[in-house]
C-alpha cells in the first residue's frame, strides 16, 4: 500500500520507467548497455515505491504516552529554549529520517490542535543544528487534557522540497493517525514539558505510530 501523497510521483515514475525500458531496447545497440540503463531506472523506481510505502501500524492508544510521530533514528535528546510557541525551556526529542525510512507523520498524542503554522525556509541537511529554526518547516501544537500542550515540528531536509501537514487549528486528532508527510529526507522535533520521562535513547531506531518515546 502506498501513501496518497505519492500517487502522482509514482505515476510519473512509472511512465519514465516504461519510456526508458522501451527506448533502450529500440535505440541502444549494445545489449550490456541496455541492461545497465534498464536496471538503473528500475532501481530508481523501486526506491520511489519504497519511499512512499504506507505500512499499517497498530497504535496502542494511551493518554499518558507520547508515541514516535515518524520512523527513524533519535538524534537529539536535550533541554532547549523553544522560541516560537512556548518561549521557554522544553525537552526536545528529534528523530531523523533517511530516504529509506517511511516518511508518514503520525500524531504523537490525541487532543485538539491549537496551533499550526507553515514556515518557508532553507534546505540544510536535516541533522544540522540550525535546521529546526532555518529550514522549511511546520509547527503543530496539540493540547491534551492529561499532559497539556505538546509541540512537534516537521523539518525539511536537504533533498525535501515539500512538507504536507494535515493538522488544522481546532481539529480533534487521534494518536497514531496520519498527520502528514515529508518528501525525501527530513526530521521531526518533539518538544515536551521539563521532567517528562524519556523512554528512548540517542541513536535508537524507532517506529512511528507504535514506539513510546515518552511517558507521564
Amino acid at each position: 500500500m502506498f501513501h496518497k501523497e505519492g500517487f502522482k510521483i509514482i505515476t510519473i515514475a512509472t511512465i519514465i520507467l516504461l519510456i526508458a525500458i522501451l527506448s533502450a531496447d529500440a535505440y541502444v545497440e549494445h545489449v550490456w548497455l541496455v541492461k545497465i540503463i534498464q536496471t538503473t531506472f528500475l532501481g530508481m523506481f523501486i526506491l520511489v515505491l519504497q519511499f512512499f510505502r504506507n505500512p499499517k501500524r497498530n497504535t496502542p492508544i494511551n493518554k499518558h504516552h507520547i508515541i514516535a510521530p515518524v520512523d527513524g533514528k533519535v538524534v537529539v535528546i536535550e533541554e532547549v529554549e523553544e522560541p516560537e510557541f512556548f518561549k521557554d525551556k522544553r525537552l526536545q526529542v528529534s528523530i531523523f529520517m533517511s530516504p529509506l525510512n517511511v516518511h508518514i507523520t503520525r500524531y504523537p498524542i490525541s487532543g485538539s490542535v491549537v496551533y499550526s503554522k507553515y514556515h518557508p525556509g532553507k534546505y540544510l541537511v536535516a541533522w544540522h543544528p540550525k535546521s529546526s529554526t532555518e529550514n522549511e518547516r511546520t509547527t503543530i501544537v496539540i493540547e491534551n487534557d492529561t499532559v497539556g500542550e505538546i509541540l512537534y515540528r516537521q523539518v525539511a531536509g536537504a533533498a525535501a522540497r515539500r512538507i504536507v501537514n494535515y493538522a488544522r487549528e481546532g481539529k480533534t486528532v487521534v494518536q497514531g493517525t496520519d498527520a502528514g508527510f515529508i518528501k525525501f529526507g527530513s526530521r521531526v522535533d518533539i518538544y515536551l514539558p521539563l521532567g517528562t520521562k524519556i523512554e528512548v535513547q540517542l541513536n535508537q531506531s524507532v517506529k512511528g505510530g507504535e514506539e513510546v518515546i515518552a511517558s507521564f
